[in-house]
């Protein structure tokens, strides 16, 4: 086994992630940061150090893992989350709360929106309760603390702030009665002894984990999580992974951009409109309408030769550092690509991952040369990577697609495109 293999190993083992979902640069970049954190002479060294030390071992992990999330996150889930709760309340007749599990958690963001989409919906304290889980103690510390920084507040208006949040020297403090809501564990998905495990949620939020995942790993995570959702309950999802659960039983309760599915043996009744403050906007007494999805049309596959340039994205706060020679690089993908020299493409990917961080118009390339190469379940992955990133990023939707409609999956493909159309149709409107 070669000295990258056997770290790619341990992580798969360890935490099941597929070294392909994220590139081996990221993963190489996180050993040698660790190596030289512990001083560790060499690849060898370091290695024999991680055998020997659970610390070790979970700090490797807690590099690998770089958290990207924030409040609100895909709003029209917690939207669709405060209706589904009213509903589910209603059913209950107070036999009992309302349980709710959010993993992975990461630094809290995800639970605490919840929590306050609950509030908002005028649901009593005493009604439901949130676990959340992460495989990441450091994740865990700083959720239970509540003070988040001004990464955390994405977008351009805050009413959820002004309603759940104290100003502090370091950034902002939720507000006690949200955070009592939350029980936090640190934990993993794949852990047959888990406690969670043997629990049962009415709403479960698992979101871009799966991605990460190789096939067997999915279907063993998907069996984990339908295993923690009631029969009548619902998981909610990343945009990337709806196909992943199509194929596995599940299906989209209907209500665009809320990424939320029931086992496909349900029929879910018309949702009551009901009042909800959404979490961007001022307090508001108007019912939600439930979005009506764009027309679905026929899948046609694109010619994946010559390659254009992918729509420009935000670059990580190292690549606006360099600023033209990121952009220099990025262009010369296209360039190496439409030449037909793939192997230089493919190394240029692999550059700018390392030097760079990772962002979606690069896992984007990656995932049009993985299909010259004939590979399409690792072009597929490289999508689903790009998506995560970006979740409107539309030529990686639009490939998705076009992947999925040649394999069969049609009604995965019209998702995607359905919701292409969708960020095209809130383009124009925002011009």
């Amino acid at each position: 086994m070669s000295e990258d293999a056997r770290f790619f190993a341990f992580l798969k083992d360890r935490i099941g992630l597929d070294v392909a979902s994220v590139g081996e640069a990221i993963i190489e970049r996180a050993v040698r940061q660790r190596c030289n954190a512990s001083h560790a002479q060499d690849s060898d060294a370091y290695w024999q150090l991680l055998n020997g030390s659970a610390d070790e071992q979970q700090a490797l992990i807690e590099a690998v893992i770089v958290p990207e999330t924030w409040f609100f996150r895909y709003p029209e889930s917690f939207a669709t989350l405060g209706r589904l709760a009213l509903a589910r309340l209603a059913e209950l007749s107070g036999v009992r709360p309302l349980r709710i599990l959010s993993l992975p958690c990461s630094t809290g963001e995800e639970p605490y929106s919840i929590a306050m989409a609950l509030f908002d919906a005028g649901i009593a304290p005493a009604q439901f309760k949130v676990d959340a889980m992460d495989i990441s103690p450091l994740s865990i510390q700083r959720a239970r603390r509540g003070v988040y920084g001004k990464n955390s507040f994405r977008g351009d208006q805050f009413g959820f702030r002004e309603r759940y949040f104290q100003p502090v020297e370091d950034g902002y403090l939720l507000d006690e009665r949200v955070r009592e809501r939350v029980d936090f564990q640190s934990g993993n998905l794949l852990d047959p002894h888990m406690p969670l495990a043997q629990s049962a949620y009415d709403f479960v939020f698992c979101r871009n984990l799966l991605i990460y995942f190789d096939v067997p790993t999915q279907q063993l995570g998907f069996e984990a999580l339908k295993r923690m959702t009631r029969d009548e309950g619902v998981l909610f999802i990343g945009p990337a992974e709806g196909s992943l659960l199509g194929r596995m039983g599940m299906s989209s309760i209907g209500i665009a951009q809320s990424f939320a599915f029931r086992r496909r043996d349900d029929t879910p009744a018309e949702l009551p409109a009901a009042p909800f403050i959404w979490p961007n906007a001022e307090p508001s007494k108007a019912p939600i309408k439930p979005i009506v999805a764009a027309p679905a049309r026929s899948p046609v596959r694109p010619a994946a030769r010559p390659f254009a340039s992918p729509t420009p994205v935000a670059a990580s706060p190292l690549a606006n550092a360099q600023g033209s020679d990121a952009d220099a690089l990025l262009q010369s993908m296209a360039s190496l690509a439409n030449e037909g020299k793939t192997a230089d493409a493919k190394a240029a990917c692999e550059r700018y991952l390392k030097v760079y961080g990772p962002v979606a118009a690069v896992f984007y390339w990656l995932g049009l040369l993985s299909e010259v190469a004939g590979d399409a379940a690792l072009a597929q992955g490289f999508y689903r990577k790009a998506l995560y990133l970006q979740p409107q990023h539309p030529e990686s939707l639009a490939q998705l697609a076009a992947l999925l409609a040649s394999q069969g999956d049609l009604a995965g493909a019209r998702r995607l495109q359905e919701r292409a159309a969708r960020g095209v149709n809130k383009e124009g409107r925002s011009r």
